[in-house]
C-alpha cells in the first residue's frame, strides 16, 4: 500500500469514528476488510504498491471470487464489499478518484436466514431460573429482564449509566448505531429489577448513585463488557437446562418475535429495535407467518 493511499484510508477510517460515529470496534473491522483487500490487489496488480486509481470493476470482482473460493459466508463477502464501496465513495468525494468503481456490483444475495428465538415459556423459564440471593444475582436478573423487556443491543446494555433509565416513566435511554439516540419503553419487571439492584449496590457496596456511573458493574466496580455478559448468559442457560443455544442477540429476537405474534405493528417493532431499515425487521415476520400457517393448518375446517 502506497503511503498516500494508506493515508486515504486511514482519513476515511477516522471520518467513520467522527463524522459518523461508528464504534472503535467497527472501525476495526472496516480496517481489516481494507487491509485484506489491498493485500489481494497488490497481488493480483502485480504492483507492490497499487494507486487508487489503479482499482477497477475487475479488481474487485476477482475478489469476490477470491473470497467465494475461501468459501466466505454470503453475509461476509456482502459486507467487504460493502467496506470498498464505501471507501471509494470517500475518495470520490475528496477527489482522490473520478468514479467508484465498486458502484455497480452487485451485492450477493443473501441466504434467508430465520433469527434464533426462544418460545415465551422458555423465556420465562430462563428468566425465573435466575437466582438473586446474591448481589451478583440480582444483577443478572436485572440484565436479562431488561434485554427481554427492550430488545437493545448487547453493545447498548454494557453502555448504559444510571442517568439513562427513567425510574418514573419506565423507559431507557439508548445510544445506538451511529452514535443515535432512541427512548424504548421498559417493563415494571425490568425497572424494578434495576431498582433493587443498584439500591442493593449502595447499600452492600457503598456506592453511591451518580448518573454518570456505568448502570451495572462488575466486580471490581467498573463497566460490565459486553464479552462478560455473553458469558454470564451461558452460564444461566446451561443452569437453566434449556437444552438450545442462547445468545444476547437470541434475547432481542425473541423480544422482536413476541411483539409481534402479540399483534404490533411492523413500523413500531422498527422504531423499538433501532432498525435504520424497515426490511431489516421484517425478517421476524417469517417467524409469526411460519406460525399462523401452522395454527391454520391445524384449525381450518377446509385447510384441504
Amino acid at each position: 500500500m502506497t503511503s498516500l493511499l494508506k493515508n486515504l484510508v486511514e482519513m476515511f477510517i477516522e471520518s467513520l469514528l467522527s463524522e459518523k460515529g461508528y464504534s472503535i470496534h467497527t472501525c476495526r473491522a472496516y480496517s481489516n476488510d481494507l487491509e485484506e483487500f489491498l493485500a489481494f490487489t497488490a497481488k493480483n496488480l502485480e504492483i507492490a504498491s497499487p494507486k487508487a486509481g489503479e482499482i477497477n470493476g475487475l479488481v474487485i470482482r476477482g475478489y469476490l471470487g477470491y473470497l467465494h473460493k475461501k468459501k466466505n459466508k454470503k453475509s461476509s463477502i456482502a459486507r467487504k464489499l460493502s467496506t470498498i464501496r464505501s471507501l471509494f465513495k470517500y475518495l470520490v468525494k475528496h477527489g482522490a478518484v473520478k468514479e467508484n468503481p465498486a458502484e455497480t456490483i452487485l451485492t450477493p444475495k443473501q441466504d434467508k436466514t430465520v433469527p434464533v428465538y426462544l418460545s415465551v415459556d422458555d423465556m420465562f423459564r430462563l428468566l425465573d431460573s435466575i437466582k438473586t440471593k446474591t448481589l451478583a444475582g440480582q444483577r443478572n436478573r436485572a440484565i436479562f429482564e431488561t434485554f427481554y423487556s427492550t430488545g437493545i443491543r448487547i453493545s447498548e446494555m454494557a453502555g448504559l449509566n444510571v442517568k439513562d433509565v427513567d425510574f418514573s416513566g419506565n423507559t431507557v435511554r439508548v445510544i445506538g448505531k451511529g452514535n443515535k439516540e432512541r427512548i424504548v419503553p421498559a417493563g415494571s419487571k425490568s425497572i424494578d429489577s434495576i431498582k433493587v439492584y443498584r439500591e442493593r449496590l449502595q447499600k452492600e457496596k457503598k456506592i453511591k448513585s451518580d448518573g454518570q456511573s456505568p448502570l451495572f458493574l462488575n466486580k471490581n466496580g467498573g463497566r460490565l463488557s459486553a464479552r462478560s455478559i455473553s458469558r454470564i448468559l451461558d452460564r444461566i442457560v446451561k443452569d437453566s437446562g434449556l437444552a438450545i443455544p442462547v445468545t444476547p442477540h437470541a434475547l432481542r429476537h425473541s423480544f422482536a418475535t413476541h411483539l409481534l405474534d402479540a399483534g404490533a405493528d411492523l413500523r413500531s417493532v422498527q422504531e423499538l429495535l433501532g432498525h435504520k431499515s424497515l426490511s431489516t425487521t421484517q425478517k421476524y415476520t417469517h417467524i409469526s407467518i411460519d406460525r399462523l400457517m401452522e395454527t391454520y393448518d391445524k384449525s381450518h375446517p377446509r385447510r384441504g
